[in-house]
C-alpha cells in the first residue's frame, strides 16, 4: 500500500518545488525591476533643486530627505545602492541637484567635496521674459555685467560665429531695426551659473538648451512654411499675446496669426506696441500699449504689415508648439476678456469682434 501513495507524494513535491522556484524567479525579476527603475532620474527634464546636508546628516537621512524633495524615487533603493557601491561618504553644504539625475549622479555629486565648496547661483528665464529682464537676473547674481551681456546678445559678428553649434542661428536674425539679436532666442529654463563666470559662458549654457528644444522640434521646424527666424518671432507674439491661457487657446491665436499673414491682413497685435515703447511690465499700464497704437517702431505692427523684425519676448516650448502646430482655423479675430470673465473670444469678421469688444469690456 505504501508504494500506491508514494508516487502521488513525490509529484507533489515536485510541483511545489517548481511552484516555488516560479514564484522566487517572478519575485526576483519584479523586484530587480523595480530597483533599476528605483535609480532612473524623476524626470527628462532639467530642472535645478538646491538640496543641504547638514553635518549631523547620515546616509539614510540623506536619501530620505532626497525622496521627500522629489530627487529621488525610493530612498530604501538608494540607501541599498549606496551601500552596495561605496558611497555612502557624503560631505555636508549646499549643493544644486538637477532632477534629470539618477541616483547614481547624485550620490556620487554629493560624495564631491568640490561639488559644494563651488560658488554656484541659479537662475530661473520664465516664459515671456525680455533679453532684458534676462540680463538684469543675471547680473545681480553673478559678476557679468548686464551692459556686457546684452552688448554679447547685439554682436552679430559673435553670434554668427557660433552657427555651425547652433543651428537656429541664421542670417535672417540680423535684419535692420531688430533691438537685441538673441531675443526670443534665449530659453526659459533654470540654469546654474558659477558667481565667477563671463557672459560668453553664460550665453552658451543658454543656447545649449535653445538648442535642446529646437532638437526636439526639428522635424516640424523643417516642415513649416515659416523660415526658423519667423517661427521664433511668431512665437513670442503668441506667447505675449496667450501666454496663461490654454495650449488650445495658443493654438488657435497662432492659427489667426497665420491666417492674417496668408492674406496680407496686418497683425495690429498690441503686445508688439508693448515692446515698441519699451513698456514696462512691471507696471500695472497694459493700456498705454492700447493708446500708442501710431508709435513708429518697426515693432509696431499696426504701422507695419507682416511680422516684426525680431521677437518681442522668449518664448517657452508650448509657444513655439502652438507656432508649428497651429489650429486650423476661419478666425481672423480674437480678444481676452481682461475683466475676469471666460477667456478669449474669437471671431470671423470685424463686425463680430467688434460686437465681443463691446460685449466683454463695454468699448
Amino acid at each position: 500500500m505504501s508504494e500506491l501513495y508514494e508516487k502521488p507524494r513525490s509529484h507533489f513535491l515536485l510541483y511545489l518545488l517548481l511552484f516555488l522556484l516560479t514564484f522566487a524567479g517572478l519575485f526576483g525579476f519584479l523586484a530587480y525591476r523595480y530597483y533599476n527603475r528605483s535609480l532612473e532620474p524623476m524626470q527628462e527634464q532639467s530642472e535645478a533643486v538646491l538640496f543641504r546636508v547638514d553635518s549631523d546628516m547620515t546616509v539614510r537621512d540623506v536619501t530620505v530627505k532626497l525622496e521627500e524633495e522629489g530627487l529621488i524615487a525610493d530612498n530604501r533603493t538608494a540607501y541599498v545602492y549606496a551601500r552596495l557601491n561605496h558611497l555612502t561618504d557624503l560631505y555636508a553644504g549646499e549643493y544644486f541637484l538637477d532632477r534629470s539625475w539618477d541616483v547614481d549622479k547624485i550620490l556620487k555629486y554629493l560624495g564631491d567635496p568640490l561639488s559644494a565648496n563651488q560658488d554656484v547661483v541659479m537662475v530661473t528665464i520664465v516664459e515671456g521674459d525680455w533679453a532684458k529682464h534676462v540680463a538684469e537676473k543675471i547680473s545681480e547674481v553673478t559678476n557679468v555685467k548686464y551692459d556686457d551681456l546684452i552688448a554679447l546678445w547685439s554682436n552679430k559678428d559673435w553670434i554668427s560665429a557660433q552657427k555651425e553649434k547652433y543651428p537656429f542661428i541664421t542670417d535672417e536674425m540680423f535684419q535692420n531695426g531688430v533691438r537685441i539679436f538673441l531675443e526670443g532666442y534665449l530659453a526659459p529654463d533654470t540654469y546654474q551659473f558659477m558667481r565667477d563666470t563671463n557672459a560668453e559662458e553664460v550665453t552658451m549654457r543658454i543656447l545649449d538648451q535653445t538648442l535642446a528644444v529646437y532638437n526636439q522640434f526639428k522635424p516640424k521646424f523643417d516642415a513649416s512654411s515659416l523660415s526658423t527666424h519667423q517661427i521664433y518671432t511668431l512665437a513670442s507674439i503668441v506667447q505675449y499675446e496667450g501666454g496663461g491661457t490654454s495650449m488650445d487657446d495658443m493654438k488657435t491665436i497662432a492659427g489667426i496669426f497665420l491666417n492674417r499673414l496668408n492674406t496680407d491682413y496686418p497683425l495690429e497685435s498690441s503686445v508688439t506696441v508693448c515692446y515698441a515703447i519699451d513698456y514696462d511690465r512691471d507696471i500695472n499700464k497694459w493700456q498705454d500699449c492700447e493708446v500708442n497704437v501710431e508709435v513708429e517702431s518697426p515693432y509696431n505692427t499696426y504701422k507695419h504689415d507682416g511680422l516684426t523684425p525680431g521677437a518681442i519676448e522668449n518664448a517657452g516650448v508650448s509657444a513655439l508648439e502652438a507656432v508649428l502646430e497651429p489650429n486650423q482655423t476661419d478666425y481672423m479675430f480674437f480678444m481676452a476678456d481682461i475683466y475676469g470673465g471666460t477667456g478669449i473670444h474669437y471671431a470671423e469678421t470685424i463686425e463680430e469682434h467688434s460686437a465681443n469688444v463691446a460685449k466683454y469690456l463695454g468699448e
